[in-house]
């Protein structure tokens, strides 16, 4: 036991040590398929486009089965991409099997707009639309009626002379973009943090004549395809830099987990918050050093800088606050419940009345007590957890008997937890996170049942975990599902030491307190 606590205090100072080369994601089939398609020169990138198609699923679609919603973005990529190097081994198979694949998905936007559809996909689905009219059968593809009012607001709202670098807008710059003029690469050579958009703008820009900007965003895509460490030239991650909030989320998760003190990684947080803290300005903090700032960002740094004994003022929260909510960004579509969740805990850390975000975050609960309305994950234990932690933040005997019920009604067969099909590491994290928060106030019955649960989790953990594995399971919600690395990795060792220490001592008491 004490050899795996020095190991996973090992990893976790090694994951936080690498926090300073603008983070790790997964491969992207959507950033890439684009890249791919922008790029042109099939030869270069052989690799890269096996890979794409080795990621085809076998009912001809690209992404989980488990999550449609999110398929179509990178079905439609992957399916334009491949169509035009149909003599690559594999392709033309894959392009008949997406073909048919997309032909019938019934169409999520056929009447109305999901609450957590994919970023961007109001200006991205219309738009791969338009490409594939003249494709064969191109007639019997859906064609997402209920983005197009949308699709047209934004596209008015980017008709400007250039936007601003690191507006949200350039994030899904290839979706609208007709002229290098109109974006200009941010101080990483980057458009919007967007790999897609920054190879749509370098295609753009080399028809209009070679221009230095051209190699700048040639290193980032360069710089943005080592961050996925697949090894393969050309295969990119959905998202990057994230120097925010890969650190911000890391450190968070540790607290969840009783894990942000702890003298084994004290200095590696020490590092991070300092950074965190001269990075915090009036405006907040986005994602990355060089996008806009936005309200969940901006409250999981307040969490995180109170934690450490450095209060900062609200103020930089409330530009995003608009009534008793909080936005993610300005003239987004929905409000995020996990914005308001981290809105909430920040507010509470710094001693700041929270009443109306406090009720809105109560008043999003599913029927069981969970929440399950997320817009930036696709699994209801994420915003869960999170929201446990906030509610209970400075009321130590805080509970809630119809969310502890579902969370122990959810534990799977195997002892994880999982919104899909299968059980997943990271998700079965943040359930012990959560239990965790509501153990100290149950009475002894229900602190059995909680430590009959842990152990179940603990012994499926055990099982699965490896030294240094890199996480594989795609959660987030970007322009598909997508991975943060490091983030997932952070919580699924914050999960498993969670497990080994309080599990060992709930078992132990609920031993002690069985008839």
């Amino acid at each position: 036991m004490n050899a795996l606590a020095e190991q996973i205090l090992s990893e976790l100072r090694h994951l936080l040590s690498e926090m300073r080369d603008g983070g790790s994601v997964g491969p992207s089939v959507y950033d890439t398929a684009r890249a791919l398609q922008f790029h042109g020169n099939v030869a270069g990138r052989q690799d890269a486009y096996a890979w794409l198609i080795a990621q085809q699923q076998a009912d001809g679609g690209w992404g989980s089965a488990d999550f449609p919603l999110f398929r179509h973005v990178p079905t439609w990529a992957a399916l334009l991409a491949l169509q035009r190097v149909d003599a690559l081994p594999g392709a033309a198979d894959a392009v008949q099997a997406a073909t048919r694949f997309l032909q019938r998905q019934p169409d999520p936007y056929a009447h109305a707009v999901p609450d957590d559809a994919p970023i961007g996909a109001e200006l991205i689905l219309p738009r791969f639309c338009d490409e594939a009219a003249f494709l064969p059968g191109g007639v019997a593809f859906p064609r997402h009626p209920a983005l197009l009012p949308l699709r047209q607001a934004r596209v008015k709202l980017a008709a400007v002379a250039t936007l601003p670098s690191g507006h949200p807008l350039l994030h899904s710059w290839e979706a609208w973009g007709t002229s290098p003029t109109t974006a200009w690469p941010d101080d990483d050579g980057s458009i919007g943090i967007s790999p897609a958009s920054t190879a749509a703008w370098r295609a753009q820009a080399v028809k209009q004549g070679s221009t230095p900007q051209v190699g700048r965003a040639d290193a980032y895509l360069q710089a943005a395809a080592r961050a996925t460490r697949s090894g393969i030239e050309g295969v990119v991650p959905n998202v990057w830099p994230i120097n925010v909030f890969e650190p911000c989320w890391s450190l968070y998760t540790l607290h969840l987990a009783g894990l942000f003190a702890h003298p084994a990684l004290a200095g590696a947080v020490r590092v991070i918050v300092a950074q965190l803290d001269a990075r915090l300005g009036v405006r907040g903090l986005g994602p990355a050093v060089h996008f806009a700032a936005d309200a969940d960002d901006t409250a999981v740094a307040l969490c995180v800088l109170r934690l450490a004994g450095r209060a900062r003022a609200v103020d930089a929260l409330r530009h995003f606050e608009i009534g008793e909510l909080f936005v993610t960004f300005p003239g987004e579509r929905n409000a995020s419940v996990s914005t308001n969740i981290h809105a909430l805990h920040a507010l509470r850390l710094l001693g700041k009345p929270a009443a109306g975000t406090s009720a809105y975050v109560e008043d999003n609960r599913n029927p069981h007590g969970l929440w399950d309305n997320e817009k930036w994950h696709v699994s209801w234990l994420y915003p869960t957890a999170h929201a446990v932690a906030a509610l209970a933040q400075g009321k130590p005997r805080w509970r809630d008997e119809r969310a502890l019920a579902a969370l122990l009604q959810a534990q799977r067969d195997d002892g994880g937890w999982g919104a899909g099909r299968a059980s997943t590491f990271e998700e079965t994290a943040y359930a012990l996170f959560a239990l965790h928060v509501m153990d100290g106030s149950e009475e002894p019955t229900g602190r059995r049942r909680i430590a009959q649960a842990v152990a179940r989790a603990l012994e499926w953990m055990l099982a699965r975990h490896a030294a240094h594995a890199l996480p594989q399971t795609p959660l987030w919600i970007g322009k598909e599902l997508y991975c943060p690395t490091r983030v997932v990795r952070v919580a699924e060792l914050a999960g498993l030491w969670l497990a080994l220490f309080w599990g060992r001592r709930v078992l132990a008491e609920g031993a002690g307190a069985a008839p």
